[in-house]
């Protein structure tokens, strides 16, 4: 699980993916082990959830190049572009709606874009969460 922002942009809307996965690593009890892992580049918590591991991930890069960071992690930890839910802002949704979509285009979004290019694939799974627009 991708969340997408400028890592250090704390409580700005387009950062808005990060903010959702420190809220999910409280909620899994595991937000006191964030760790930096220098091979891709993002802070990393590991929670198991009903015998599913997941990796959460937060890229330290600006939001066009978190896609590089999704891709060594996913060859890190063996995932496949099928494996991989991106959490992110999206203007065209009104604030605090929230859908899921799976695949497609990046509709604009840098940090989706770069994560299709850097993946190869469009077939990641979606959170987007609506930050209207301003």
């Amino acid at each position: 699980v991708a969340g997408l922002g400028n890592y250090g942009m704390w409580g700005t809307r387009h950062s808005v993916g990060m903010e959702v996965l420190n809220r999910l690593a409280r909620q899994l009890a595991v937000a006191e082990s964030w760790r930096v892992d220098k091979r891709c580049c993002a802070d990393v918590a590991l929670a198991t959830v009903q015998g599913l591991e997941l990796v959460l991930l937060k890229p330290q890069r600006f939001m066009n190049l978190n896609g590089l960071s999704v891709a060594s992690a996913a060859e890190i930890y063996s995932l496949g572009p099928e494996d991989i839910y991106l959490v992110h802002d999206d203007l065209d949704k009104a604030l605090g709606k929230v859908a899921i979509k799976l695949g497609g285009s990046a509709r604009g979004h840098n940090g989706v874009q770069s994560c299709i290019s850097a993946l190869h694939s469009n077939e990641m799974t979606r959170l987007r969460i609506g930050i209207g627009r301003p």
